[in-house]
């Protein structure tokens, strides 16, 4: 089966190598001349393990592709992918869905025969409607319906979600549609993983309400954490007496510096507009993205606290400043906040990240940037844990100590208890 995928970003690319590695023969478009240079040379723009080697082998065995052309990638598709950005729009919040309405008409254009257009993208309550309208007025002969196909894609984890998926939605109402996509889908149906059908708007919201509710356990547990040290108790031991209980579970429990990402962030503000606009205020998420946002200012707090009120002049060692480890993503990291914090109250901060340098050095104007956590921490009077990459999760602390002017770290990812610690300082 041919398929184009609109966009070659991190979703769009993802998913068309994966679907390429089912079988079918997959088109990928996308208007940056330079990204389609890059990947027809078998090089991959964004960091994301595996994805190269799997590229390069459905590339080699002609069954992945990359071009500038929308025609070429349409033309004779039986479903185009819609998967470009839908950040948020500055100023309200709602999701920014002006790259969704133009690619749809431009694939307006360039239908040639029946094809099934499904929006990837993660986008409000009533879209593929909209896109349906747009297709029907640019190209009223146009053969085709619509589908939502929401992504459930963990960065540093994409190819295992793709390929072992915990559900996957389809929104669909047409029978030559939903025919369509289940056969796409085949190889994971032969394998017993779950398949969703549903109504347009259905799909539209289980992505937003799904990751608000990932989000609202990021949350609550930060903000038991902040309980815990007032009352000397332990969020780890916490996080763990709860999660147990499998009515909760002790995923998304890991106190930590907030959310960042491309997706929780923009996602819960997008669902809480869509509540603001349908008169249902969503207040659960609403009061999630104030929570996120005040954990990060608390984390500054902490720092300044721990160099005596005052970071002026001091240096201060950040390990780690992508929002997750295993990806080169940095939107809306908590690094992003807390960087420029630490740097606007006179400290000198120095970095290092395994994959962050490349974002980083944009984003993140005056830092020195380091090669390893000892270098960072060198003659340091801090140490902060940003990033829970696994070369910090197993740091010589005693060798770090003594690196350091005044031997303290900020662990804001709970890696190292604090006797391990303590141990570690130079007696």
């Amino acid at each position: 089966m041919k398929i184009a995928i609109i966009g070659t970003g991190y979703v769009g690319l993802v998913s068309g190598v994966c679907l390429s590695d089912f079988g079918h023969t997959v088109v990928c478009v996308d208007k940056s001349e330079a990204k389609i240079a890059q990947l027809n040379s078998g090089k991959v723009p964004i960091y994301e393990p595996g994805l190269d080697v799997l590229l390069a082998k459905n590339a080699s065995a002609g069954r992945l592709s990359f071009t500038t052309r929308l025609s070429d990638a349409v033309d004779g598709a039986e479903a185009v992918f819609v998967a470009v950005g839908t950040p948020s729009r500055r100023g309200d919040g709602h999701a920014d869905l002006s790259y969704v309405f133009a690619a749809a008409e431009d694939v307006a254009k360039a239908l040639t025969g029946y094809a099934v257009v499904v929006t990837k993208s993660t986008v409000p309550v009533g879209t593929n409607r909209k896109v349906a309208e747009i297709i029907h007025t640019a190209n009223p002969e146009a053969e085709f319906d619509v589908a939502s196909n929401p992504e459930f894609l963990r960065e540093g984890a994409a190819i295992e979600d793709f390929m072992r998926p915990n559900r996957v939605v389809i929104g669909v109402e047409a029978g030559r549609a939903q025919e369509i996509l289940a056969q796409i889908c085949r190889p994971l149906f032969l394998r017993d993983f779950p398949i969703v059908y549903t109504g347009l708007e259905s799909a539209e919201l289980i992505k937003y309400a799904a990751n608000a509710f990932l989000a609202t356990k990021i949350s609550f547990i930060n903000e038991i954490s902040a309980l815990c040290e007032r009352v000397g108790a332990d969020v780890k031991a916490v996080a763990k007496g709860i999660g147990l209980d499998g009515r909760i579970g002790s995923k998304f429990l890991h106190a930590g510096p907030g959310y960042g990402g491309s997706c929780f962030p923009k996602d819960t503000l997008a669902l809480a507009r869509i509540g603001q606009e349908h008169a249902v205020p969503q207040r659960i998420t609403e009061t999630v993205i104030a929570v996120n946002d005040g954990v990060k200012r608390r984390m500054i707090e902490k720092a300044v606290n721990l160099c005596g009120g005052s970071v002026a002049g001091r240096k201060i060692a950040v390990l780690g400043v992508t929002f997750k480890p295993n990806t080169d993503d940095m939107r809306e990291a908590p690094s992003l906040t807390i960087v420029p914090a630490m740097i606007g109250a006179g400290a000198k901060v120095h970095v290092v990240d395994p994959q962050g340098r490349r974002e980083g050095e944009a984003l993140l104007p005056g830092v020195t940037w380091e090669d390893d956590a000892y270098s960072a921490a060198s003659e340091a009077d801090l140490v902060i844990v940003l990033t829970e990459w696994n070369e910090y999760r197993a740091l010589d602390l005693a060798k770090l100590a003594q690196a350091m002017s005044t031997p303290q770290m900020a662990d804001f990812r709970n890696i190292y208890d604090r006797e391990t610690a303590m141990n570690a300082r130079p007696r």
